[in-house]
């Protein structure tokens, strides 16, 4: 699968779609819920957290910046307002992006490149959060099967890959990644350098096998590892986690 391989709109339609469940969830879940999956937070962190970065997105998109930028947005003084702060914060995000050409240039977490690098970065971090808010409101969706494989590939080759390289080191363990409901396969050589990613098919010291969205969800820390099939010697898979978790 190719970097935002996915039509433009399609990760416009998953950041209102998603931001949607997210706000739904975390109104039901309420402000002093716990998120199981970011253990120090509660719903009112998370909502501040998605709200800013939301806001930065968009806000960085709309500018076309070249070099970086971290000028988070204040959340609202009152806690009662998070709610509608956030539901502002995906509306705008999703109607810059919408707005801008993905070809265009700007800066990216990965240097630089285009406006299409965040078409797909807001989808998948506004997708995972909902994951997160249902996680607290104890009822979690799965993530559509294409978005889910989606946002694996971006995980691997630009979080894992990129991002984190120089904390993905190791003695050349192998993990192999296995979609079996959608196209979607990775190899990831964990070595002394940094992690190697390849979109193939490969034996590995262990292979991950699921649906695109039970993959996405134990890789991210939003399962437990045993919701997916794993061949080999689950103590490297474990030990990816391990190193793969922000």
């Amino acid at each position: 699968m190719d970097p935002a391989a996915l039509d433009p709109s399609t990760y416009v339609a998953a950041v209102r779609g998603e931001g949607a469940a997210l706000v739904a969830a975390a109104r039901a879940a309420g402000p002093d819920a716990r998120v199981p999956s970011c253990p120090d937070w509660s719903v009112t962190d998370l909502l501040v957290h998605v709200g800013s970065v939301l806001r930065w997105q968009a806000d960085i998109v709309d500018r076309r910046i070249a070099e970086p930028v971290f000028d988070w947005p204040t959340p609202p003084a009152d806690p009662a307002d998070l709610i509608d702060w956030v539901a502002g914060a995906v509306d705008l995000l999703a109607d810059t992006l919408a707005a801008a050409a993905p070809d265009a240039p700007m800066w990216t977490l990965a240097g630089p490149g285009t406006v299409g690098f965040w078409l797909r970065r807001g989808a998948h971090e506004t997708s995972l959060h909902r994951v997160d808010a249902e996680l607290a409101a104890g009822s979690v969706r799965p993530v559509d099967a294409v978005l889910a494989a989606d946002a694996l590939d971006e995980f691997l080759t630009m979080v894992v890959g990129v991002r984190l390289r120089d904390r993905v080191v190791g003695a050349g363990e192998s993990v192999h990644v296995h979609c079996t409901d959608t196209a979607g396969e990775w190899l990831v050589r964990v070595t002394p350098d940094g992690p190697e990613v390849e979109r193939v098919h490969a034996k590995g010291d262990v292979a991950a096998r699921g649906p695109a969205s039970d993959l996405l969800l134990a890789l991210r820390n939003r399962a437990d590892l045993d919701s997916v099939d794993v061949i080999g010697d689950a103590g490297v898979l474990a030990g990816f986690v391990a190193l793969t978790s922000i």
